[in-house]
């Protein structure tokens, strides 16, 4: 209360001093130091008062006639600095420096910002004393191109500060101000061939401003438009200028992606956001960016039981580690980890964490295969018996729980995203997403169809057309969602081999880029006796940017292709998984004979008089006949594989 009393004094003093009271008061300071401190601590105070805000909230009259009295103020002593702090030897760097901060302090501060105020209000202000941050913020230019030479040694310190006063939502300001960004890029480039150090200082800063709030589309158009236009006059810099506009866009549009989706109740939504940034500063080569966005997606799967990502995404980090005693850089530390460590050390720490996600989420595989990188370093490099000890133990456990328990296959699903009402890292683009345990299409979809109310189910699996994809944004967007069969990778060591089940069966559904989606077609005569003969299947090939599992539960597809099976090749497929299936029941009796039999004699049984589909009886009627052989010459060899798995099958049952 004391403070307010105190400043207000300040102010009303101020406000009856004219310029000639200004001019007499700088010519009582004998000497440029005196001045110069006296500017110093002026400006100081003033950021001071600006920051604390001495009235209440409530006051706006009182505020603005500070405001107002400061600016004259401001404007006065930057006159000053002009006359007898810029040229040659009498340069103030640090005078200088503090003006810029506190122009900007006074710009940014929250009674000023006049959009956020009720329209009444907005131009009750307006009208009374005027848009202020405009008149700084042309100060704050005209005190820049002042500097000329000098203008050197405030980059990349004042980038910051002049992207945030950029950033306000003010259209005359940006256009007045952003060019000041240019005039940085030149004066670098032109003192070191590059303007790196700006371009650094921006993509920082970037990141802090836009999740602060701060930033829109038409700021990004706005900075693309004034930079560009720019470079136009000066060739030698105009493709860097280019490359710098299309990166800071790119980082933009993420940002404002990542920031619109933050209060969204889909988590699935952050994490995609996250993982856009995540490949951007990875590809940008931002280490400590990378991995302060490579923590936030870990908590979110975490947040969510999904600790096979959750695993994954911690991986990455260790990527970045060596199996050295080197001391750990600051942007290879997780943010907020203060005590120095070794590159060996927290990688072993990593390490440890990542195996007991693995080992929640089942995936004992991958455990296995990182104790094993730790055993080599205990055994060979720090001669830790007694860890290797406990790590082999830990090996012997997972290779138990892989023989037996019990691991449901996951389900895969195709999900397209039609419409222009989706987000654009969604829109008009299809992922394969992993299912969770025992979680059926209905249930998956339902979930999906919650986090967009205004969608629409599409009740076919064949991609819409560009009218559905180019559909205004107020029409209702269409979510399509299927499930699809992961394909099988070969594994070499697996060949020849008498392999368990559980074992394979992990690869069928892990590990897995290309999948496939079969919908049955009818060509020619359909011969009501024996559909065999006349059922295509038409099939579409889907295969996706990473191996699922991997960071997401879900990538987008990549590259989409559609084949046509004959009737004969389908035949070949269904027996081939229908042997493949008896052969895994034998050996699951074979390893245990005290499994239950009913399993096996319903599927022996449902083979040998099978009651919908008529079994091989009906491939036989349909391919081995002499008419199907003179009219396909060409099948053959496709007709011999077909005999020999009837022929297998026949053998068995």
């Amino acid at each position: 209360f004391l403070q307010s009393h105190f400043v207000a004094c300040m102010t009303a003093i101020l406000n009856q001093m004219g310029d000639q009271h200004y001019s007499f008061y700088i010519e009582t300071f004998q000497t440029s130091s005196d001045l110069v401190d006296f500017l110093m601590e002026t400006f100081i105070m003033f950021k001071d008062l600006i920051g604390k805000n001495v009235y209440p909230v409530d006051w706006m009259a009182m505020s603005m006639v500070q405001n107002r009295v400061f600016l004259r103020a401001i404007n006065k002593f930057a006159e000053t600095m002009n006359q007898k702090f810029l040229e040659h030897t009498n340069f103030e760097f640090q005078l200088w420096n503090n003006y810029f901060h506190l122009a900007v302090a006074f710009i940014t501060q929250d009674s000023l910002q006049l959009e956020q105020f009720s329209h009444a209000k907005y131009n009750k202000i307006l009208n009374k004393y005027g848009d202020m941050r405009r008149l700084i913020g042309f100060s704050i230019r005209d005190m820049w191109y002042k500097l000329g030479q000098n203008k050197i040694c405030f980059i990349p310190g004042m980038v910051g500060p002049i992207l945030e006063m950029t950033l306000i939502p003010e259209p005359e300001l940006r256009k007045a101000t952003i060019p000041i960004f240019f005039d940085m890029m030149l004066c670098e480039y032109q003192r070191s061939g590059d303007f790196k150090k700006f371009e650094n200082e921006i993509i920082l800063k970037l990141d802090h401003e836009v999740e602060g709030g701060r930033g829109d589309e038409q700021y990004v158009q706005l900075l693309e438009s004034i930079l560009m236009e720019c470079a136009a006059e000066h060739p030698t810099i105009a493709r860097s200028v280019e490359n710098f506009v299309n990166l800071v866009k790119g980082l933009l549009e993420k940002l404002l992606d990542y920031r619109g989706v933050m209060t969204d109740e889909s988590k699935d939504n952050r994490m995609s956001c996250t993982v856009n940034l995540l490949n951007f500063y990875k590809d940008n080569n931002r280490e400590e960016m990378y991995i302060r966005y490579l923590y936030k997606l870990r908590d979110l799967h975490l947040d969510c039981d999904n600790y096979t990502e959750a695993a994954y995404t911690l991986l990455l980090h260790t990527w970045l580690l060596k199996w050295s005693d080197e001391q750990c850089a600051s942007q290879v530390m997780q943010t907020g980890q203060q005590h120095p460590q070794t590159h060996r050390q927290l990688k072993e720490t990593l390490y440890e964490t990542i195996i007991g996600y693995f080992d929640k989420g089942k995936m004992w595989e991958e455990a296995i295969s990182l104790c094993k990188e730790l055993a080599e370093q205990y055994e060979m490099e720090i001669f830790d018996y007694e860890l290797l000890s406990q790590n082999l133990i830990q090996q012997a456990k997972f290779y138990e729980n892989i023989m037996k328990i019990l691991r449901p296959k996951p389900d895969y699903f195709a999900v397209g995203y039609y419409g222009q009402g989706f987000p654009s890292f969604l829109r008009n683009k299809v992922f394969i997403y992993r299912g969770k345990e025992y979680e059926r299409r209905e249930d998956f979809q339902l979930q999906l169809m919650s986090q967009f109310p205004n969608a629409e189910k599409m009740n076919t699996t064949s991609a819409p057309g560009d009218d559905v994809k180019t559909a205004p944004g107020q029409w209702t967007p269409d979510i399509q969602c299927f499930t699809v069969q992961p394909v099988l990778d070969e594994h070499p060591r697996f060949k020849n081999k008498p392999v368990p089940d559980q074992i394979i069966n992990f690869y069928k559904s892990n590990y897995v880029q290309r999948f496939h989606y079969s919908r049955p077609v009818r060509k020619g005569t359909v011969d009501p006796e024996n559909e065999f003969a006349s059922m295509w299947i038409e099939r579409t090939s889907f295969v996706t940017a990473y191996k699922l599992p991997g960071i997401l539960r879900w990538f987008e597809v990549v590259h989409m292709s559609q084949t046509t099976i004959s009737p004969l090749e389908n035949a070949i497929e269904t027996m081939s998984a229908a042997n493949e299936k008896i052969l895994m029941v034998i050996n699951q009796y074979q390893s245990d004979e005290s499994l239950p039999i009913n399993p096996l004699s319903m599927l022996l049984n449902g083979i040998v008089d099978p009651a919908v589909m008529g079994g091989f009886a009906k491939y036989e009627k349909a391919f081995f006949t002499e008419e199907y052989t003179r009219d396909h010459p060409e099948d053959q060899d496709k007709l011999s594989r077909l005999k020999d798995l009837i022929a297998w099958q026949k053998t068995v049952c």
